[in-house]
């Protein structure tokens, strides 16, 4: 006798219309974007890009099944440019068709090349799915014939409707008492992933026998011991990157090194790993330690040439480095600042004497006049304004309270002390 398993609840639970999609209301709520498009019935090639279980696959599906097209499907994991252009073959025999890539960051420049014409002509109409920014991962020829749609991790209220459905209307839950008495530690496990939460919300109902009183302290106790069969598709990707990141950032090479050989021996991509070591190098260090970019970025050029196995040398210096320098978040807290003060004041007029001159009536009306060229005045510098008359004396960049920083302190105070108070 052959016994088939259950499929997992997540998959049980996965919803086939555009009205049972939960969270992503910006693309597929009243006005969305994807709503409109379907509606139309005119779908434009596209990335979706978004952590896992954002609900990037159910997207797809729930397109091809609103407009009703043949869809095909395939995984950059296992699929090679053969397999594209049968697929593309079977779309010129079928009609305009829809075909869905997972992972398609997986995909190499060949690969992806494949795709170009049939995609341009409209042959197929590409739905990508991603977790990384297609911006480095998709060759920008493709990408410039899709449209690239966010989705955000499942906020506290999505993921406590899910469990809610779940538990009312999945034939296998309802077999059971579930009282859903506490989530946070439910939720918090889970990180805004639809599927980590129902798998996890299924591990604990077959972990203990009725009533299954749901709390925080039997969801980490269950989720502790089931981690590696929960994490088992790799879903620990996120978790693991966290970790590394906040151990550099907590300068803790030793965590660090733990993490990256995590990684390393988990066959995560040897760009990824560098990548997120190019900005933790500016966003966490910056000026205090300058270095550390460009360190940083020579690691991920070497890595990209080099490859595994020697690539984890590599990536291991790079992480300790980074990890025992000294930091600093001040230019980024500068830039969020900012970018706070454009959205709150918008297209505010450039002072006319640091505006730019190139035509003889843009001279006639005050562009360029009373600027000062700094190399003209003593130690290099003119006191003058630059900011727009509105934000005069604006300070949004602070430096860092660390021997690099303090020296810029010094210098900008020696400058601009009257004016932002350094």
């Amino acid at each position: 006798m052959i016994f088939q398993s259950k499929p997992p609840l997540a998959e049980r639970m996965r919803p086939s219309k555009l009205e049972e999609l939960v969270g992503q209301p910006h693309l597929t709520g009243s006005g969305g974007i994807i709503r409109k498009a379907i509606q139309s019935g005119n779908i434009p090639s596209m990335v979706l890009w978004g952590p896992p279980g954002t609900g990037k696959t159910t997207l797809a599906n729930i397109i091809a099944h609103e407009v009703k097209k043949p869809f095909y499907t395939l995984s950059a994991i296992s699929s090679g440019v053969k397999d594209i252009r049968e697929v593309i073959d079977r779309a010129r025999q079928s009609g305009k068709s829809i075909l869905f890539i997972d992972e398609i960051h997986r995909f190499n420049k060949s690969q992806q090349d494949a795709l170009l014409g049939a995609v341009e002509k409209g042959i197929v109409t590409l739905i990508g799915a991603t977790t990384e920014n297609p911006s480095f991962e998709v060759n920008s020829a493709l990408l410039s014939r899709c449209q690239v749609y966010t989705l955000n991790p499942l906020a506290v209220d999505d993921l406590l409707l899910l469990v809610n459905k779940a538990m009312s209307k999945d034939e296998e839950l309802k077999k059971r008492t579930i009282n859903l008495k506490a989530h946070t530690a439910l939720f918090q496990l889970s990180g805004g992933d639809a599927r980590k939460v129902l798998n996890l919300l299924e591990l604990i109902v077959d972990a203990v026998p009725d009533p299954v009183i749901i709390t925080d302290e039997l969801a980490t106790q269950v989720a502790q011991k089931k981690i590696a069969v929960y994490d088992k598709s790799g879903e620990q990707h996120y978790d693991i990157i966290s970790a590394f990141i906040k151990s550099i950032r907590g300068s803790d090479p030793n965590a660090a090194i733990y993490y990256l050989a995590r990684m390393v021996e988990g066959g995560e991509d040897v760009k990824f790993i560098a990548r997120r070591m190019v900005i933790l190098a500016s966003e966490d260090i910056g000026n205090a330690n300058p270095n550390a970019l460009v360190l940083a970025t020579s690691t991920f050029q070497a890595v990209d040439v080099i490859g595994y196995p020697e690539a984890r040398i590599i990536l291991a210096q790079c992480a300790a480095y980074l990890a025992c320098s000294p930091k600093s978040n001040a230019s980024y807290m500068a830039i969020e600042d900012a970018i706070r003060v454009v959205n709150e004041t918008g297209d505010l007029p450039v002072p006319l004497s640091i505006r730019n001159t190139p035509a003889k009536l843009m001279k006639e009306l005050g562009y360029g006049k009373g600027y000062k060229y700094a190399h003209h005045f003593e130690g290099n510098f003119a006191n003058m304004e630059f900011l727009p008359e509105q934000l005069s004396g604006t300070k949004l960049y602070e430096p860092g309270n660390n021997p690099r920083e303090e020296e810029l302190r010094k210098y900008l105070r020696g400058l601009w002390k009257e004016k932002y108070g350094y």
